[in-house]
């Protein structure tokens, strides 16, 4: 389980040093001159710093769902091997709850990416 979050973190703080990366390789228009070029690179820059942390924030969404999901799987698999005639209403009960999971996930992915 460590070994599973431990990468996921990893994958994470990779994306979070990519992201400005790629916002730094844009080009700057070569016009600018002086305090306008300056500030062109203030706002890239600035740019880049806030893609990186939206980046970690959705893979923090997306790492916890994954473990928010497995928990529910834990513990359905748990109840309906303790009482299995009520394994259809376990299962019912198990996906709605995954649903709800990976609903939040998405809409805090969607939000990350729109920062």
């Amino acid at each position: 389980m460590t070994k599973i979050i431990k990468t996921a973190l990893f994958a994470a703080l990779f994306l979070a040093i990519l992201t400005p990366a790629a916002t730094y390789a844009q080009d700057v228009d070569a016009s600018l001159t002086g305090a306008q070029l300056d500030a062109a690179v203030t706002q890239y820059k600035a740019l880049g710093f806030s893609k990186g942390l939206a980046a970690v924030g959705g893979g923090l969404a997306v790492v916890g769902a994954g473990i928010g999901i497995g928990q529910i799987g834990r513990g359905g698999a748990e109840a309906t091997a303790r009482q299995p005639e009520a394994g259809r209403a376990i299962f019912t009960l198990a996906l709605i709850t995954a649903a709800f999971v990976e609903g939040v996930a998405l809409f805090a992915l969607v939000v990350a990416l729109g920062a």
